[in-house]
């Protein structure tokens, strides 16, 4: 549960450059979604129109058709019928085979019906012939037999609805028209089958779907494009903003240390040049005080405590000033700087100390030498204060890629990075590592809370640090 507010808490409260992101991405993305639904819509109505204008001129070149075929067949017989009488039984057999022949097309008939919706004519659907269809539907429920022969009172006209069709015994709509031979009382027709006209309304339906899809996937790749060249710009600025923050942090960091390390040294001089001296000078003063009074006891033990407390105070004084800005690191080097370290480190700790160099005098620059001098002295630090150790070894190096200083001990170890510390832990180590970052190096801190294997600290500087032929040259005259 606390993982989950946790995670809710850093959803919640997210970072500016993700602020400036999302106002940047989400009006963008909300405009593409709404563009995108206005232009699918226009498009669809615009579609709309254009495929019903097509299925109307179609429908209206079928009933053109209709009514051709129609004429033909009125012509076929209009001389039979004209001639008869209404109750001419041999006429109106002589129509109706004559009606029967006219085939057209692979559906194409003509049907006739008398007003009492008795079918006489249906040559490619020949059940129909003889029956009485009164009251015939479609599968709709629109009425077919009764509506013809209205329509054929009336004048004729078209009607529209669903029948079988005579090669494939499928139903499909149909459009009829029909016209009345009023003499006789007979409904006469044909029809053709407009399920081509639906085929190619679909089609173009299904066209229209995929150009409007097609720019959909065009709009939304566009949207994608920006989003990404906004997010490619946004990560150069952040990018850009952020090395600018980090080289100017670094000047920052650069500075401070640089600074630290001139108050150290100003410290120093003044604790050796000012306040050790001062002391010196009480203490000589104590001295001839002492060889004025004599062999007076009482008051000569007190001043030889007295001058001893101020001999340790004059060398811990001394100690305070080495150890804020040794002058041997300045005067002879790293190599003499780091000797002298260790042994005091043994003295006064007791602890076993090796220290190992080769020939390295004056190969470090300034920056350099004073950085690993500090990583070995907060090394030295810790392990007093918490290794436990029994035996230290110091090594000083040079390599293919710079100098390298490696400090180990066989102490208690310890867990890095240790994800348990809180912000006031870990100075040192932090310390260690913002030092050699600020000269481009690797700090490598290999440790165990085994018992056995201890800490090993290896600190390596690069070659832009070494100091050319001519530089040491000069620097060692």
């Amino acid at each position: 549960m606390a993982g989950l507010f946790a995670r809710l808490r850093d959803f919640i409260f997210i970072s500016y450059g993700q602020k400036v992101f999302l106002l940047a991405t989400l009006p963008l993305i909300a405009a593409v979604f709404l563009i995108t639904l206005v232009v699918s819509a226009q498009s669809r109505q615009l579609a709309e129109r254009e495929i019903q204008a097509l299925e109307a001129q179609l429908i209206e070149t079928k009933r053109a058709e209709l009514q051709n075929y129609l004429s033909i067949a009125r012509t076929a017989v209009i001389n039979t019928y004209g001639r008869a009488a209404p109750d001419d039984a041999d006429a109106k057999l002589a129509v109706t085979r004559e009606l029967s022949a006219m085939l057209y097309g692979q559906d194409g008939y003509f049907f006739v019906f008398d007003y009492d919706g008795n079918n006489l004519v249906a040559p490619r659907q020949t059940y129909l012939i003889g029956k009485n269809w009164t009251g015939l539907e479609d599968l709709n429920g629109i009425p077919i037999t009764d509506e013809l022969i209205r329509i054929a009172r009336t004048g004729g006209g078209y009607h529209i609805f669903d029948w079988p069709k005579p090669s494939t015994g499928a139903t499909e709509r149909m459009i009829v028209y029909v016209n009345g031979l009023q003499d006789w009382r007979w409904v006469i027709g044909t029809g053709v089958f407009i399920d081509d006209i639906f085929e190619n309304v679909a089609v173009a339906r299904a066209d229209v779907e995929t150009r409007i899809r097609t720019t959909s996937y065009y709009i939304v790749g566009i949207a994608v494009a920006a989003l990404i060249a906004v997010f490619i710009s946004g990560m150069a600025v952040n990018l850009r903003e952020r090395r600018l923050a980090d080289a100017k942090l670094k000047q920052l960091t650069q500075r401070i240390i640089d600074t630290q390390e001139e108050e150290r040294g100003r410290v120093a001089r003044e604790l050796h040049d000012g306040i050790s001296q001062m002391l010196v000078g009480v203490r000589y003063a104590l001295e001839l005080t002492r060889r004025k009074l004599g062999s007076d006891s009482a008051v000569s033990d007190t001043l030889n405590r007295g001058i001893d407390g101020l001999g340790s105070t004059i060398q811990e004084v001394r100690r305070i000033s080495r150890d804020l800005r040794p002058g041997v690191l300045d005067d002879l080097g790293l190599g003499p700087a780091l000797q002298s370290l260790t042994d005091d480190f043994q003295t006064r700790t007791g602890i076993a100390t090796e220290f190992e160099t080769v020939v390295f005098r004056n190969r470090l620059d300034e920056e350099a030498r004073i950085a690993l001098y500090r990583i070995a002295q907060e090394a030295l630090t810790n392990i007093e204060r918490h290794a436990e150790a029994k035996n230290v070894q110091v090594v000083l190096k040079g390599s293919r890629n710079g100098g390298m200083l490696r400090i180990a001990d066989d102490g208690i170890g310890m867990l890095w990075p240790r994800a348990d510390r809180d912000q006031s832990t870990g100075l040192g180590l932090r310390n260690m590592q913002e030092r050699i970052e600020q000269l481009g190096g690797t700090l490598r801190i290999m440790s165990t809370r085994t018992g056995q294997t201890g800490t090993v600290i290896e600190a390596q500087v690069p070659l832009s640090h070494m100091l050319s032929p001519q530089n040491i040259t000069k620097e060692s005259a």
